[in-house]
């Protein structure tokens, strides 16, 4: 009986490294230290929509959106030179490139090892689509109990307001009808009883006027806490949250960002929310356009500060709409309270900046607003 033919401890290997790549869950990548593709996973043929043979040996920055795909290559030169590890071993959330050139969330963790063939790095890749759309369904749901709360809050401010106000109000309706009743007969003593009666209006007037101005204070009160952060991780991250469950499959957005002008001192959370508020304007706005893109850019100021734009390819303002663009409770959607804009430009002017719109050059609308640059801090991206 002939014997099996022996199976030396290379094909072993190799055909236990093909059961790995066809079975992990997570897609997995595997490149050498120049950045060109060696192996691709089944997940993450299924997750990119490539075969395998249309990406091996290509640059992986050709699944990357830019900005990352400009700087990839830079990010790896920086680390292979200095060892110092930025993501390598920490893992972050970013966004991907699919075939089909739609993005999409995912949390990638890259280690690196030294093999008899040279440095290589091994990068696992989760699709966070599914859990960022569960996430964007609780916050929806938040919201709605959100919204309540604050129409039950406006409604107790407003008669709270109108309590407060109804006193000086109704004082200064008295002292004007009593002074126009008095100019009936204007003899001097009746002429200084005028003035008497409009030196109280004008009291109470400024009156009502503190009361508003003391309202206004109470609500605005309190400084955000702002660190140094990265504009381009900012604007990376909001887009990959903003587009989420918004079928951007179809929509083309373009990131180029000034990397003279990345660091900036904000709020995180609040300068994310801007610009999850005005990337979602955006593809709302773009709703029954055939052609749907969005570019985000940057741009350095020579007054120390970072212009950021969000600019897309939708039918543009209405002159009836442009007049009452930040201002609360004016809205152009059927189911908009109005707050957004308004939310945002309270932000940005906290943060000391300005936000404005102009028509974009790709058609629709470009939001312009302002942020303080910290260049004098080294990049923590890479």
């Amino acid at each position: 009986m002939p014997e099996a033919p022996a199976t030396s401890g290379f094909d072993r290997s190799a055909a236990y490294q093909r059961s790995i790549l066809a079975t992990v869950p997570d897609a997995m990548i595997v490149i050498d230290a120049g950045g060109v593709i060696l192996s691709f996973s089944a997940a993450a043929q299924r997750m990119f929509g490539y075969a395998e043979p249309d990406v091996a040996g290509r640059n992986v920055k050709m699944l990357m959106p830019q900005p990352d795909r400009d700087a990839h290559d830079r990010y790896m030169s920086r680390y292979l030179e200095t060892g110092v590890a930025r993501i390598i071993g920490i893992g972050r959330v970013t966004t991907a490139q699919r075939r089909d050139g739609s993005h999409f969330p995912i949390e990638l963790s890259i280690a690196d090892a030294d093999t008899p063939q040279g440095r290589v790095f091994t990068g696992f890749i989760r699709d966070l689509t599914e859990r960022h759309a569960t996430e964007r369904r609780l916050n929806d749901l938040q919201m709605e109990l959100s919204q309540i709360s604050r129409i039950s809050a406006m409604g107790s401010l407003a008669s709270a307001l109108a309590h407060e106000l109804n006193q000086p109000l109704t004082a200064i309706a008295n002292y004007m009808e009593g002074a126009r009743s008095l100019l009936d007969r204007p003899d001097a003593d009746t002429l200084a009883m005028v003035r008497e009666a409009l030196d109280e209006a004008a009291g109470q007037a400024i009156r009502a006027g503190q009361i508003v101005r003391r309202l206004r204070d109470f609500i605005s009160r309190g400084d955000s806490e702002k660190h140094v952060e990265s504009l381009r991780k900012l604007v990376v991250e909001a887009s990959a949250l903003a587009l989420t469950g918004t079928g951007s499959a179809a929509i083309d957005v373009d990131i180029r960002l000034d990397a003279d002008a990345d660091k900036v001192l904000v709020d995180r959370i609040q300068i994310q929310q801007v610009l999850i508020n005005l990337i979602r304007n955006a593809v709302e706005a773009m709703q029954r356009s055939r052609r749907r893109r969005i570019d985000i850019r940057s741009l350095a100021d020579e007054d120390g500060a970072v212009t950021v734009i969000v600019a897309d390819s939708g039918p543009g303002l209405s002159a009836d709409v442009r007049p009452h663009l930040f201002e609360p409770f004016h809205t152009s959607k059927a189911q908009g309270m109005g707050l957004g804009l308004s939310i945002s430009r309270t932000i940005v002017e906290a943060h000391g900046g300005r936000i404005w719109a102009e028509p974009a050059d790709i058609g629709g609308a470009a939001f312009h607003f302002t942020l303080a640059r910290a260049d004098d801090l080294e990049d923590d991206d890479g």
